[in-house]
């Protein structure tokens, strides 16, 4: 059973709360927080001048403000603290907090404690976006009035007393999202795991455990869907509490979801044939083969076929920017990972010039050059990893005398003038960079948009 809201409200009356982190999801937090009576103080490392209107706001509001390098410091005498998603628990300043009795939870764990829906959760290295959104356009096209947050979407915590028990909610979750999640999921999906976030992670088996709190907590009547083809979700089954469903793009799995001979099946059911499918390559099938099982109680089959047909995909996600003398730009600036880019890389049926390097998640580019050289005709690098992927194309060439044409840059506007010098009628460029963008850009989405942006003023 979820925890009525009233407890919740009846708890956080008239205590001094501190929300760590003015950032998308804590904004709305802060002010929802407020409207509950609490005592709130918003603690950012930015400066007043660098928050600008947002503190303005807050000040006229009574909202205290502990800003600057050494904001955490301050943390001390607080009963309840709302961390910021990236921020690890056991830091040295939670920790103490922590000890001296304060309450410390995030947004996402409050919210998934007091939803009244159903919801849905997906995490997993890579595909979390995609899947998420096909599984909300699936309960969308069903009738199901459908609620989308986590990663993408709303902050939906501030929405919680607009939600009804007979409404969907659909949850894209990350794995420091889910390091301290301690509350029931009903119905979930693991898309895969391949290391990631190692930068912020004490190694493979941290970030691995952090994702399987998303079924940790499951009823027996609850269900996971998880990824036969990959080892490492394959394993979670002996460790699931409710029933568990595979989908495989390799395998027929009669009791699962499946692709055989160009089809995706449930069970034995036809859903739609590949060709049909508007998204291209295997790893879209894969998304759609998990969102198909993990809505399979509340969604028909015609309702899947029909959404398969006619969504046409995320932002940011292989998405065609423009076509100019004959050479198409993709952008697929979601693509964070090695593996996330290879298989963006299969989904086109020619070699492209591949622009990539961002933010050092410090995860290998091995697989990229390894499995990826068939696929590159060019490859552009830029970003704090551009040199660490140099590098291993560099051995590829030592080692099996296979040589990628590699060019160093310096901006993204530099990658894609170089792209435009070397492409000709036919080919295809594509923004897939393989890292996370922080060491340029703020997030995936302000990178993709820039690319865009500069694509779109190219004569």
């Amino acid at each position: 059973m979820k925890k009525d809201f009233n407890e919740f409200k009846r708890f956080i009356k008239g205590k001094n709360v501190a929300v760590v982190g003015i950032g998308v999801s804590n904004i709305p937090l802060i002010d929802f927080l407020l409207s509950l009576d609490a005592k709130v103080t918003a603690f950012d490392k930015k400066e007043e001048n660098e928050l600008g209107d947002i503190a303005i706001s807050f000040k006229n509001k009574n909202v205290k403000l502990m800003l600057g390098e050494d904001y955490l410091t301050k943390l001390n005498g607080f009963q309840v603290i709302f961390k910021t998603p990236g921020m690890r628990i056991d830091i040295p300043e939670l920790d103490e907090a922590k000890k001296q009795g304060a309450y410390i939870t995030s947004e996402m764990e409050e919210f998934v404690r007091y939803c009244p829906a159903k919801i849905y959760g997906v995490t997993g290295s890579d595909g979390k976006t995609t899947t998420t959104t096909i599984v909300s356009k699936l309960l969308m096209e069903e009738g199901y009035k459908t609620w989308v947050g986590g990663n993408i979407g709303t902050p939906l915590f501030s929405k919680i007393e607009e939600i009804r028990e007979s409404d969907r909610v659909v949850l894209e979750l990350s794995s420091f999202q889910l390091m301290t999640m301690d509350s029931r999921i009903e119905r979930t999906i693991v898309t895969n795991l391949t290391p990631n976030h190692l930068d912020m992670h004490k190694g493979m088996e941290e970030y691995i455990d952090s994702k399987k709190n998303i079924f940790k907590y499951q009823a027996k009547d609850d269900l996971l869907v998880i990824n036969k083809d990959n080892s490492i979700t394959n394993s979670f089954e002996k460790e699931a509490k409710g029933k568990v469903n595979f989908f495989s793009s390799k395998e027929e799995l009669i009791n699962g979801a499946y692709l055989r001979n160009g089809i995706l099946y449930l069970g034995e059911r036809e859903v739609v044939a590949e060709k049909e499918v508007i998204l291209r390559g295997t790893h879209n099938m894969e998304n759609y083969l998990a969102a198909f099982l993990v809505t399979k109680d509340d969604v028909k089959i015609e309702t899947m076929k029909k959404v398969a047909k006619t969504f046409k995909g995320v932002e940011h996600r292989c998405e065609l920017v423009k076509e100019i003398d004959g050479v198409k730009y993709y952008n697929d600036s979601i693509a964070s990972s090695p593996t996330r880019t290879l298989a963006g890389l299969k989904a086109f049926d020619k070699k492209v010039i591949l622009i990539a390097g961002g933010y050092d998640k410090h995860i290998p580019f091995e697989p990229l050059a390894e499995e990826g050289y068939m696929f590159i005709k060019e490859l552009i690098l830029l970003g704090a990893t551009r040199e660490k992927i140099k590098a291993t194309f560099n051995k590829l060439k030592d080692d099996k005398g296979i040589d990628v044409p590699v060019h160093m840059v310096n901006s993204l506007e530099e990658a894609v003038d170089v792209a435009k010098t070397l492409s000709k009628q036919g080919d295809i460029v594509t923004l897939s960079p393989a890292c996370a963008s922080f060491d340029m850009f703020p997030n995936f989405s302000v990178r993709g948009d820039k690319f865009k942006e500069i694509v779109n003023s190219l004569k």
